[in-house]
């Protein structure tokens, strides 16, 4: 079986290393700059409470080298995509599976859902529909990522904490490639147990994404400050009750309620979320897959979203503004 991971990055590099080190698979890693360099000359390092590991991997900048696969493991934030749709293709044979590992909604959402949105494209995620085209949504498995890990220097990962990797078709089937994919991990040590409402387990990862992530971003907080703070815990409520209401009307059911979820968010304790560490390294936010997603289908379904409209208008200023601005 060969699997390759397009986005070898904190996320990415524990898959890979996991998949590289525990498993017979033939892995292939694509990434770029000293992180590539490090993984090149030194292996890649994993560095967890239970120890230290390095494994001899192959990877490389250009995927032409690595061919067709069976399984594309896509762990890049959502906005890199279009950019990196023209050297993913020499990956893609007849019957490779894409793996979307990463936060929240995905382009392919709409496929395969049935109803009067089948095949919808989602403009804030897919901009023209030019994932949609150039990978095709009959390739997409779904997952979601939430294991924690950050890149502590080139060549090393510091996996933080979690194993947990559901998959599912979007379709709700539990196909032969899925259940695949899904032993697959499972041998590499994580939890990934195919689900057939993927959407729903998306939704709930997205519920704190929406709104921890862009509160931290414009406050500086962490988790446990934000969930802390009355006003803050408010906004983010709010946020999420609109983003719940908005996918009740595209048939999703919630699993736990929004006191569980802030709940759960505040015992994580002192972490700063994704987009305040991308904030202050300079980086991009993943704006457009994390608040304006959910906004376009507030739009779609009719639900009027005002507290994501004033949080999203607030974060693009602060993206655009540079720190001490």
């Amino acid at each position: 079986m060969k699997v390759a991971i397009f986005g070898a990055g904190a996320i990415g590099g524990l898959i890979g290393a996991r998949l590289a080190e525990r498993t017979d698979a033939e892995i292939g890693l694509v990434a770029r700059g000293p992180h590539l360099k490090a993984m090149q000359e030194n292996g890649l390092t994993v560095r967890a409470e239970d120890g230290e590991t390095t494994v001899k991997v192959r990877a490389c900048e250009d995927p032409a080298e690595l061919g067709p696969q069976d399984y594309v493991i896509i762990a890049l934030k959502a906005h890199s995509v279009p950019a990196i749709l023209p050297s993913l293709q020499p990956l893609l044979g007849p019957h490779t599976a894409v793996v979307t590992a990463q936060n929240g909604l995905p382009w392919w959402y709409f496929h395969r859902i049935g109803g009067e949105h089948e095949g919808r494209r989602i403009e804030a995620v897919d901009p023209g529909g030019a994932i949609w085209e150039a990978i095709g949504p009959e390739r997409a498995i779904g997952c979601v990522v939430h294991p924690a890990a950050d890149i502590e220097a080139p060549g090393i990962i510091r996996h933080i904490e979690g194993e947990r990797l559901p998959l599912g078709e979007p379709s709700g089937e539990k196909s032969e490639r899925a259940l695949g994919l899904s032993k697959l991990l499972v041998e590499a040590g994580f939890r990934a147990p195919v689900r057939p409402q993927i959407r729903s387990e998306i939704w709930v990862k997205l519920w704190g994404n929406l709104s921890f992530n862009p509160i931290s971003a414009l406050t500086g907080a962490t988790l446990a400050g934000i969930c802390a703070d009355d006003g803050a815990r408010s906004v983010a409520r709010d946020m999420m009750l609109e983003a719940e209401a908005i996918a009740k009307a595209l048939g999703i059911t919630f699993p736990i309620d929004v006191y569980k979820r802030i709940a759960g968010a505040a015992a994580v304790g002192e972490h700063k979320t994704s987009m305040l560490q991308d904030l202050e390294l300079g980086r991009p936010l993943e704006i457009d897959a994390l608040v304006t997603s959910v906004q376009e289908m507030g739009r779609l379904t009719g639900i009027a979203t005002p507290t994501i409209d004033m949080v999203l208008g607030l974060l693009r200023l602060r993206a655009a503004t540079p720190l001490g601005g």
